[in-house]
């Protein structure tokens, strides 16, 4: 069954070892689905009235008539479940994802200024909140792009991760082939983030829950009390923060504004709130921060293929290259990343054709992004983790105090000569070595000095590619 289209085996009882920042030993991520004004409704366009997740268990859709008692359900979450939310995880200080639904958004920019004041990740939800599974891929194709749209118009930002919900058999490969996400949440498959490769892609998938979820509020078989709500969100709490002492886990946790916003679910969610915050080593955070850090620590195995990354995942995968430039990497995936570009010296050759194309005053800035070498931000470990480790590799983290003075010196003599930080690729330098260089180039020409630069910014993206990619095979 080589050609069977799941993947049951997943990590194979071995998961990997999440290494959550701070030691944590679970990763708890709280969901607010924001849909109010994007479901089914013939005010909207749509055949008939929303029947899915509200008070009315069981509801059916009415054609071609306004269902009043549904709307006003719905209209509920948007003006009182989501701003009883927005206070309770805004007084603990806590971060919350947003699945937003972008005709939803567009229906209601206080709720919007709400989110981006809150500094809350704001997540696509699709379009509209409805079925897609008979949508034909085009017509889905459509909306997603639609969504995007609007969704940055709304906010003011393109949205990094995407959850369409009630998906369709195409959903995945749609947002994948927009390669702008940095992850898909449609998958309710693990306890940790997973890799999705299918031959021609890699796409990060950051998997959901419909078990830790309020929505079973409104289903049969689901939760009667506020009680059950939070016995069952601190059992699966507790059993993976037991678990998470040798192996780490995530737990997402899926809310909707009218339906936990509801006071007598609201206060369970309160008791849940302050249950975790008594605990240590966990981490409350984002599905985008989840995203990243799996990029960075956990990439796909046989590793990053730059030709089959969308510019999404290329971006955060090697956006680092070249210090506190991300636009050079996003500027080359848009030229086009062909297998020649797969190893660390043809990746390298496109990267740096992206950089010498830029402007004067863009190079001048891509060379100020460096940091002074024993400067400042060495002293306040405040570097990049590359470049601490690359002036760490040249003895600059363990500097005699004469030693570091003459350092501080060579920094402020070139600073005032060049208008910008010596730059050198120290990585497998000594510190005398460096000082000696600092010296004989004090004694260049200005435009010999800022082609020097660059050209020590590309040995130094050389390097770093060769830590990620695998070296260019001689023929």
């Amino acid at each position: 069954m080589t050609d069977y289209p799941r993947d049951l085996a997943g990590y194979r009882g071995d998961p990997p070892h999440a290494n959550w920042p701070n030691n944590a030993r679970i990763a708890v991520q709280f969901v607010i689905n924001y849909e109010e004004g994007g479901e089914n409704n013939i005010l909207h366009g749509d055949a008939a009235s929303e029947a899915f997740l509200s008070e009315i268990v069981g509801a059916s859709a009415w054609p071609g008539q306004r269902h009043m008692n549904m709307e006003s359900i719905y209209e509920y979450g948007a003006r009182a479940g989501f701003w009883r939310l927005r206070d309770m995880f805004a007084a603990r200080n806590m971060p919350v994802t947003v699945f937003a639904v972008a005709t939803a958004l567009a229906r209601n920019p206080a709720a919007v200024d709400a989110m981006r004041q809150a500094g809350w990740e704001i997540a696509s939800h699709g379009l509209k909140w409805i079925e897609y599974k008979d949508f034909t891929a085009e017509q889905e194709r459509a909306h997603i792009k639609d969504a995007i749209r609007l969704h940055e118009q709304v906010t003011g930002s393109r949205p990094q991760g995407f959850y369409q919900g009630r998906a369709s058999e195409h959903t995945l490969a749609l947002t994948i082939e927009d390669g702008g996400f940095l992850y898909s949440a449609d998958s309710y498959a693990d306890d940790l983030p997973y890799w999705h490769q299918d031959g021609s892609n890699q796409q990060l998938i950051v998997p959901y829950t419909l078990d830790a979820n309020d929505m079973r509020f409104a289903t049969p078989q689901g939760f009667n009390s506020g009680d059950q709500f939070f016995a069952y969100l601190r059992d699966s709490f507790d059993l993976l923060y037991e678990e998470g002492a040798a192996r780490p886990k995530m737990l997402s946790i899926g809310l909707h504004c009218r339906l936990v916003g509801r006071p007598g679910r609201a206060a369970a969610l309160a008791r849940f709130l302050d249950y975790i915050r008594s605990h240590n080593n966990i981490l409350v955070t984002t599905r985008l921060d989840i995203a990243r850090h799996w990029i960075k620590h956990h990439p796909p195995a046989g590793g990053y293929v730059p030709s089959r990354m969308g510019q999404a995942l290329f971006a955060a995968a090697f956006g680092d290259i070249f210090e506190h430039s991300p636009h050079i990497a996003e500027r080359t995936h848009t030229k086009g990343l062909t297998t020649e570009h797969d190893t660390a010296e043809g990746l390298h050759t496109a990267l740096v054709a992206t950089m010498r194309d830029m402007t004067q005053a863009e190079k001048h800035t891509l060379i100020s992004a460096h940091p002074d070498l024993a400067g400042r931000l060495a002293l306040a470990k405040e570097l990049t983790a590359d470049s601490a480790r690359e002036q760490g590799s040249a003895g600059l983290d363990r500097l005699t105090p004469d030693e570091l003075g003459r350092f501080t010196e060579l920094n402020d003599a070139y600073r005032s000569r060049f208008g910008f930080p010596f730059v050198m690729a120290v990585k497998g330098a000594t510190k005398e070595q460096i000082a000696s260089a600092f010296e004989r180039r004090l004694l260049h020409a200005p435009d010999d000095e800022f082609a020097e630069a660059l050209t020590q910014i590309e040995r130094i993206a050389l390097f770093r590619l060769r830590d990620r990619l695998p070296p260019q095979v001689p023929e």
